[in-house]
């Protein structure tokens, strides 16, 4: 097969295994004995659970078992846990209250899980679970994010008063009040970052067993088995971590919310340990909405203070983040240091004050969604820095580039945390107006103004943080035949990285793709790994491997200067072929490889790890411009720009369709995919794809794709990582173009997600 280094568009290679029918994901395994688990889920938001009944159900033909929180807890089962706690302003840790596998006591959300029901077919265990009796004395609830601190808002949790599970700050409040008194403009923006359902293309699903000596093991789709496993084991079943076994095959989509340790995984690895067979759960897609943990659900309070050459002086910010009933693992953390890191973007600005509270309410837990936080703090920087283009009357380029973190200035650290490597602002942003063509974008809008159309254009520059966090450890076992399987603690859920690794180590050892295999989602074969999350498996799992690569070629050297009969210092490696220096003399890597196992099977077996000292900062621009129909209200995108800095870049092909996977969560939440509950009920009234609408193909025009390389000088690689990315520009892009759009109506602002209905009831009311 031919060989592909780094750099090189090339397709991906798990694709032919993939469209051919040949993944294998959860739903695909079936062991010996296998049972199946149905939860039996509160149809309420709020009741007290006054009695279980679980008699009938224990008696329905093929039932297995049936369990509730008290079986649980007679057995000494520990609740999930919260890994990431904010700490409140005073220093005081934040409330975490308790999250029993099953819901004890009370039910706080609709869907939240009463018993597990399991029995030899899944149609079996459906009709026992209808059979379990449950008494609910239904209370108030309340789903709002800004009601949920009110004065009669029901209270969730005992130790949460007014249902406040933190109150965080970020900054400094004095210097910040300072440089509001001095400003000449002060612009203000109140604005909703919308609730989001994940809704991966394949749903959670797992399959719980209990192994000879009780080990207890769970196949899992997820996005990284270990920190799954250190849960389990420390957390929930208070055994050491070799007692638990954790492996996870492909993946269909995960998005952040299959790295959590959900409820549902603990209560079937106990009843596969109380009943000694396998039990499958495999998510319905009603249960999906229920259950997965959803993302965003915040509403905040923008300040902005300018000179009056619009130079900013200082940002103030207040966000209400809703965190739903329970704590989900990283939830704080996701609201507050991951989040708030990001407001400034872009830009300098000298002083800044971030006041962030976290509220309880009767709703589904919110925790990491694609992006984790820097979409949300990207969205409101670059829709405050709109609104007072808009307010003070310049152009929304003029204002950036006013205030643009010069690349001479960088290494930059922020007065929120950030320590920005790199990074060419300006240039993204004037690369991206110049392909989108707008200085004849008055041109269009005429022509559009004559169709009955309102034609809008609308940019964001945005910077996230990647590629941070846990080391990677990367271990390389080469055979006689030069054949190299890697051994790595991500996991791949779509991403393309069976390609992306095979590049570096194409790069590196100079082997053929299908030389290479890849080990991944088995905690007994994987010693350690991050997993999957923040943009972190290239930087930081690339990276390991190029380490490990090294210590095999510089093994590899001696193997060589021996056949040479050579010093080693006198051996280079290069294009797959170890050479004496300066002469024609080489030795393949298979011959060196065959020559160091000396007739065993493995020539060599390296491990390497790399720990990131700092974050990578990926950045760009993104350029929309749409048509709002004047009559109807509806919204077509028309053009689509995005220039990104990526670093180095492993396949152009990839990244490429990172980002338009991204730009199209984004333009789901800007204008389609509104999560909604109903107030009082607490009902989720958006609980199906009948309800919930995602986006489509024909939802986008052509996406134009162009990069501004500047290498990351805080990874070996010079990568910065490029998962997240679409899905932070493409929200405050799409919503600045939709008021830019709605100027001739001096429109100053419109929340997310701007759906068909809400823009239709809104041209009704301009047009009045």
């Amino acid at each position: 097969m031919q060989k592909f280094g780094i750099g090189q568009a090339v397709t991906r290679f798990e694709d032919d295994r993939l469209l051919s029918g040949e993944g294998r994901y959860v739903d695909d395994v079936n062991l010996d004995k296998q049972s199946f688990a149905i939860f039996v889920r509160s149809p309420h938001a709020h009741a007290k659970i006054l009695s279980v009944d679980v008699s009938t159900a224990k008696t329905m033909p093929g039932v297995l078992g049936v369990y509730t929180v008290y079986d649980l807890k007679a057995e000494g089962i520990g609740d999930i846990p919260c890994a990431a706690p904010a700490s409140n302003k005073d220093g005081s840790s934040c409330v975490i209250p308790p999250r029993p596998a099953l819901a004890q006591d009370k039910a706080r959300h609709v869907g939240d899980a009463i018993a597990v029901v399991v029995a030899e077919t899944r149609e079996q265990a459906t009709d026992a679970a209808e059979t379990v009796l449950i008494d609910y004395e239904v209370i108030p609830a309340v789903v709002e994010t800004n009601k949920a601190m009110s004065d009669n808002a029901p209270q969730i949790w005992e130790d949460a008063n007014r249902n406040e599970c933190f109150n965080w700050e970020a900054g400094d409040a004095e210097t910040t009040e300072k440089a509001f008194s001095k400003a000449d403009h002060v612009v203000e923006l109140d604005l909703v970052n919308n609730r989001v359902v994940p809704t991966s293309m394949e749903t959670r699903g797992a399959i719980a067993s209990l192994q000879e000596g009780g080990r207890l093991a769970l196949h899992v789709s997820c996005q990284g088995v270990h920190v799954m496993r250190r849960l389990l084991a420390t957390q929930i079943f208070n055994v050491d971590e070799d007692q638990i076994l954790v492996t996870c095959d492909d993946v269909g989509g995960g998005f952040g919310m299959k790295i959590f340790l959900f409820p549902e995984y603990v209560a079937i690895l106990f009843a596969a340990k109380k009943i000694g067979r396998p039990i499958k759960w495999i998510s319905e897609r009603s249960e999906a909405f229920l259950s997965d943990s959803h993302g965003r659900d915040h509403l905040s309070n923008l300040k902005l203070a300018l000179d009056k050459n619009a130079k900013i002086l200082g940002l103030k910010v207040k966000t209400i983040a809703n965190l739903g009933s329970y704590l989900s693992n990283f939830a704080p953390f996701v609201a507050t240091d991951a989040g708030v890191s990001m407001l400034v973007g872009c830009y300098d600005i000298p002083t800044a004050y971030v006041e962030v509270q976290g509220v309880f309410t009767n709703t589904t837990p919110v925790d990491a969604y694609r992006g984790a936080g820097r979409p949300e703090a990207i969205y409101a920087i670059e829709r405050l820095l709109d609104t007072a283009a808009f307010d003070i009357g310049i152009s929304p380029m003029e204002i950036r580039k006013q205030n643009f973190i010069p690349s001479e200035a960088m290494p930059f650290s922020t007065i929120l945390g950030s320590n920005y490597d790199s990074g060419e602002f300006q240039k993204n942003l004037e690369d991206a107006v110049s392909h989108s063509n707008w200085e004849e974008f008055d041109t269009r809008k005429i022509a559009a103004k004559n169709r009955g159309k309102l034609l809008g254009i609308g940019l964001a520059s945005y910077i996230e943080r990647c590629a941070g966090g846990s080391p990677e450890e990367a271990r390389l076992e080469i055979t006689d035949t030069g054949h190299v399987t890697l051994y790595i603690g991500t996991q791949s859920n779509g991403q393309g990285h069976e390609t992306a690794f095979r590049q570096i180590l194409c790069e590196n050892l100079g082997v053929a793709f299908n030389e290479v295999s890849i080990v991944q989602g088995n905690s007994d074969l994987v010693k350690t790994g991050g997993g999957t999350m923040g943009s972190r498996s290239v930087p930081v799992g690339g990276s390991a491997i190029g380490a490990a690569s090294k210590r095999i070629i510089e093994k590899a050297k001696e193997t060589a200067a021996s056949l040479f009969e050579s010093a080693i210092s006198d051996v280079e490696f290069c294009d797959g072929e170890f050479r004496i220096v300066g002469t024609d003399r080489a030795l393949d890597f298979r011959r060196v490889a065959k020559a160091a196992a000396n007739g065993q099977e493995i020539a060599f077996d390296e491990k390497e790890a790399f720990a990131p000292g700092e974050a990578t900062y990926p950045n760009g621009t993104h350029v929309c411009e749409l048509e709002v129909d004047e009559l109807t209200g509806e919204v077509d995108l028309v053009n689509y720009t995005v220039v990104d800095d990526f670093g180095k870049v492993i396949n152009p092909l990839l990244l490429e369709g990172q980002v338009h996977g991204g730009i199209a969560q984004g333009l789901g939440q800007a204008l389609l995919e509104c999560c909604q509950y109903e107030s009082g009920s607490g009902q989720l009234l958006s609980a199906s794809f009948m309800d919930y609408t995602m986006p489509r193909a024909d939802d986008f025009p052509p996406i134009r794709f162009d990069r501004n390389e500047v290498p990351c000088k805080t990874n070996p690689l010079g990568i910065k990582g490029a998962g997240e990315a679409g899905a932070i520009g493409a929200p405050p892009a799409i919503i600045n173009a939709i008021v830019n759009a709605l100027s001739d109506y001096n429109v100053r602002h419109v929340d997310m997600p701007i759906s068909p209905n809400k823009m239709w009831d809104l041209m009704q009311s301009l047009r009045a």
